[in-house]
């Protein structure tokens, strides 16, 4: 649910990711700890997300709040998210795929990932000019939402 509420409030992120990117991702690109490890990192998160992001035309993701952004958390988030998460479609797509495929090995890296792409989704979704790639992120966005119901259901 707070999912839902994170992703609906926002609507209102380097180099575009290759197959061995997402690679990464599913096979310990990501702290095995993930970047939320107490209630405290996620009300911090949570403040990140309230205070706004932004994606800059190199699709990197930006808080528009320069000072959180220049604590140790802040660019700790940034550089998750940076270098975590898929920058187009396809790439999203591919991210996609392989974590339905793999449902079974799911962790907390690889859930903050989910809740990552679901962030950036929602705000390509909302940054994209053509119809046509707005209707891309906003499939990849719901997919990305069904994914994370399904994992929070499985625990």
């Amino acid at each position: 649910m707070l999912l839902v509420c994170v992703v609906l409030f926002l609507i209102g992120f380097r180099e575009p990711w290759n197959n061995s990117d997402v690679s990464a991702v599913l096979h310990g690109g990501l702290a095995p700890q993930g970047f939320i490890r107490s209630v405290s990192d996620a009300n911090l998160m949570f403040e990140f997300l309230w205070r706004g992001l932004e994606i800059d035309v190199d699709n990197n993701v930006v808080m528009r709040d320069q000072e959180i952004a220049s604590m140790r958390q802040g660019r700790a988030f940034l550089s998750l998210i940076n270098d975590s998460i898929p920058k187009t479609v396809s790439a999203m797509e591919k991210l996609l795929a392989m974590l339905e495929e793999q449902d079974n090995s799911f962790t907390q890296a690889r859930f903050e990932t989910l809740i990552l792409g679901t962030i950036y989704s929602a705000y390509q979704a909302r940054n994209q000019r053509l119809e046509s790639e707005q209707q891309a992120w906003t499939d990849i966005l719901g997919r990305l939402a069904n994914a994370t119901f399904i994992q929070l259901r499985k625990s």
